[in-house]
């Protein structure tokens, strides 16, 4: 079986396609996709929020080239596709996914924000480890699943080379730690069928284990 087919089985898995719906607000979930950003600032203009909050500080690869937080970055491309800036919210210290919905629900009730729901917008392959992590830290709260609509195989061939296989390690790590995160309490366990796991196993075994635990 080639690597793209390989990867596919895990992408798949990942994905929740679900259906959208008007939430209180959107969460923009912080990452090296700029098209996360996009994508919330499309869905308030098309009403589905009634404001966006954007959640990143420096993850492992945006520390190393951007200089600003990955929340304050797409903050910044959703005002120039028209958002007005008083309808974002920004977490700016979150560093991986578990602190993203930690510090956002901290925010929330802090600011005593009038939210109960949430279109949770993130890349495509984060869509279920996302949906784990919101029913441990913010199990009262709705949570809505979305992303760019791409295939696996268009997604990852805008990646060349190191850069390609850096991304595909990245969801490989993901799918490991659907497993090691809910052994830990950190996100609600949920079945990973066994051609996933397998599929996960090859990949490492070939060579993507650069964010393998």
């Amino acid at each position: 079986m080639e690597d793209m087919e390989l990867v596919k089985i895990l992408w798949d898995y990942m994905k929740l396609h679900q259906k959208l719906e008007k939430c209180d607000a959107i969460l923009g979930l912080g990452c090296m996709d700029l098209e996360v950003a996009k994508i919330a600032a499309k869905l308030y203009l098309d009403g589905l929020g009634d404001q966006i909050i954007f959640s990143g500080g420096y993850g492992k690869k945006s520390k190393k080239i951007w200089q600003e937080p990955e929340a304050e970055k797409f903050a910044k491309i959703a005002e120039n596709k028209g958002v007005p800036s008083e309808k974002i919210q920004i977490e700016n210290q979150s560093t991986n996914t578990s602190e993203n919905f930690k510090y956002v629900k901290k925010l929330i009730e802090k600011k005593k924000l009038p939210i109960k729901s949430l279109l949770i917008v993130g890349r495509p392959y984060v869509e279920r480890r996302s949906y784990a992590c919101l029913k441990k830290i913010m199990p009262e709260y709705k949570g809505v699943f979305a992303s760019e609509e791409v295939s696996c195989e268009t997604y990852f061939c805008r990646y060349e080379g190191s850069a390609q296989k850096e991304e595909i390690s990245v969801l490989v790590g993901d799918v490991q730690r659907m497993k090691l995160y809910a052994e830990k309490g950190w996100q609600i366990e949920v079945e990973i069928p066994d051609k996933v796991w397998k599929a996960y196993e090859e990949l490492v075994r070939r060579g993507y284990e650069q964010y393998v635990i």
